[in-house]
């Protein structure tokens, strides 16, 4: 019986920083090594980090970044590895290093390259054609790229066929709410159909608005989870792999669906690495990661979010304008959790038509999170811009736009902060309002980092209610919660004056912009029809507004920006139009 200790690398990559990647892949091969593994593996792209893409466009960036998997081969000798980078040959190729010995053995070229949500692969590489297998301690061992597992005869059931009783797939995979348990699942039945252990690594980290949530895992050829790498954290994951019993489901034909692909085993390339490490093991440490509830997924993708944008972008401090609500109480809390609450500035721009519980509300919140806060009335200012433009309004009604000055007053001054001392601006508005416009553009939208902007108002009250639990305490005041949500801006103005109640808005909402539903379908789930209208112009006529939107973090399956595409000018009106 054929026995590999096998080692999964899970790293936080900054896109960009050769160096800085290129040191982080040889300090964990080296503790994967101390761990007395025979290989190591780490996530898709490691050299440049994911995705980095129009850098692929500059000659410089990639031979830089082969230069510096060169340097990393030469630096890994006690332990193979494979290693994400981009390789070039007549095009460039997304591909992984197989490391041994000082040196690069052999280069995987990824087959199966996505095109679709965020993905825009297709734009920059050519897909591969070979899948490679190599033998390590006598163990026959597959290498494929994320996409590449998806597919059931994909590079993995070749080489099954070939004799790999091991598959290492590497991954950048984004988060998405629930996108683990459709992970697991496919990644169980391709190990029971192929008769293969998989090993599934996959990156941690923010990337502008990409989280990143670790999560890799090892399945046996029976479909069960051995290992598991952790929730948004750096992790180093190994485990002995018993080959013997991986081998046997194989011997008896191509796994469990008895199906076999077309194409011949021999198109396998195969390079043989010999011997592994031959000294004694360490016993490995007892690990017992268990998966967590998709609230606490979302908390902890968001907190990585804020930290890791601020953090790789070089901000120290950040700032958020307060008004009271649930949507600053819930941004300020998440910035506190991820850059520490001597790191913040909260600030409470009062106007006319503040109420004093707001105040009351804003001020309870900053002391709770320990947070700084500022008070800067806009009184003064809102006055004289109505007093500038009282000649050129002269007969027109007061209407929304004399509210928006007052958002847009709001948000220069949190501007001139930033500008005057470095803060990074956390927006505050959430995907239900950024959906149907329900924002100012150069008003409450305006700042650099947009911490919620993929989270339903009904989802920010649960996370509220999840801070609140997990300090023990009613951080988040309990008013903020029961209170009708407002933005303030004129006399006793709540939210359900323009909107629908959240519960009912944000089931439309989905079924229109993530499941692609028309009037009539999202009709049938109960919603009545004139308000299903109502909805659907009100996203349709803010596609501009989000436009000009900060980045934000993604954690639907379907966000705005470059998961979610519609142009600005655009008549289709999706069932709207009467017959």
């Amino acid at each position: 019986m054929n026995k590999l200790r096998i080692a999964m690398a899970q790293i936080n990559l900054t896109v960009g920083d050769l160096a800085g990647n290129s040191k982080k892949i040889v300090s964990y091969a080296r503790d994967a090594a101390c761990l007395g593994a025979d290989l190591v593996i780490f996530p898709e792209l490691s050299t440049t980090g994911y995705p980095p893409e129009d850098l692929l466009l500059r000659p410089s960036f990639v031979e830089d970044n082969l230069k510096h998997i060169n340097a990393i081969a030469r630096k890994i000798k006690d332990i193979a590895a494979i290693v994400g980078f981009v390789d070039k040959k007549t095009g460039i190729y997304n591909a992984a290093a197989l490391i041994k010995d000082g040196e690069i053995r052999d280069v995987y070229h990824k087959m199966y390259l996505p095109n679709y949500g965020v993905f825009d692969e297709q734009r920059y590489f050519q897909g591969g054609t070979t899948p490679l297998n190599f033998t390590l301690n006598n163990v026959t061992i597959g290498i494929g790229i994320c996409e590449d597992i998806w597919y059931p005869e994909g590079p993995a059931r070749l080489q099954s066929l070939a004799g790999a009783s091991v598959i290492c797939n590497i991954n950048a995979s984004p988060y998405h709410a629930g996108k683990l348990w459709i992970r697991e699942e496919m990644l169980k039945t391709r190990a029971m159909d192929n008769g293969v252990i998989i090993a599934y690594n996959n990156a941690v980290g923010g990337q502008d608005e990409l989280i990143f949530d670790g999560q890799g895992m090892i399945i046996s050829e029976n479909g069960a989870t051995l290992e598991r790498g952790g929730a948004f954290v750096e992790d180093l994951v190994a485990a002995d792999l018993d080959i013997g019993a991986a081998l046997s489901p194989r011997m008896r034909g191509a796994g469990k669906t008895g199906v076999r692909s077309k194409a011949a085993p021999q198109a396998v390339r195969h390079i043989d690495l010999g011997a592994g490490r031959q000294a004694k093991k360490p016993e490995l440490p007892k690990r017992n990661v268990q998966a967590l509830p998709v609230i606490d997924e979302m908390l902890r993708a968001l907190i990585l979010g804020v930290r890791d944008y601020a953090r790789k972008n070089k901000f120290t401090h950040a700032v958020v304008g307060l008004s009271g609500g649930i949507d600053s109480s819930v941004v300020a809390a998440l910035a506190g959790l991820a850059v520490g609450r001597k790191n913040i500035t909260g600030v409470f721009m009062p106007s006319r038509y503040t109420a004093r519980q707001s105040r009351k509300d804003a001020e309870a919140l900053a002391r709770n999170l320990g947070v700084r806060l500022m008070t800067i009335p806009i009184e003064n200012a809102f006055s004289s811009y109505l007093s500038t433009l009282k000649q050129a309004f002269k007969g027109c009604k007061t209407d929304v736009t004399e509210e928006n000055l007052q958002a847009r007053i709001r948000g220069n001054i949190l501007m001139a902060l930033s500008n005057k001392f470095g803060w990074l601006v956390l927006t505050t508005g959430n995907k239900s309002e950024l959906s149907v416009g329900y924002a100012t553009l150069y008003g409450d939208m305006a700042g650099g980092f947009s911490a919620i902007k993929d989270v339903p108002k009904t989802t920010v009250y649960a996370l509220a209610k999840r801070i609140n639990e997990m300090a023990g305490k009613a951080v988040i005041p309990e008013a903020v919660f029961t209170k009708a949500p407002t933005a303030e801006l004129r006399p006793n103005q709540t939210d359900q004056d323009a909107l629908p109640p959240y519960d009912a808005l944000d089931g439309i909402l989905k079924a229109y912009i993530e499941e692609d539903k028309g009037v009539s379908e999202i009709c049938k789930m109960g919603h009545a029809r004139a308000i299903v209208k109502k909805v659907i112009e009100m996203v349709d006529s803010s596609e501009y507004k989000r436009r000009q939107s900060p980045p934000g973090i993604k954690i639907t399956p379907r966000a705005f920006g470059k998961d979610r595409r519609m142009p600005i000018t655009n008549q289709y009106k999706n069932g709207l139009r009467k017959k």
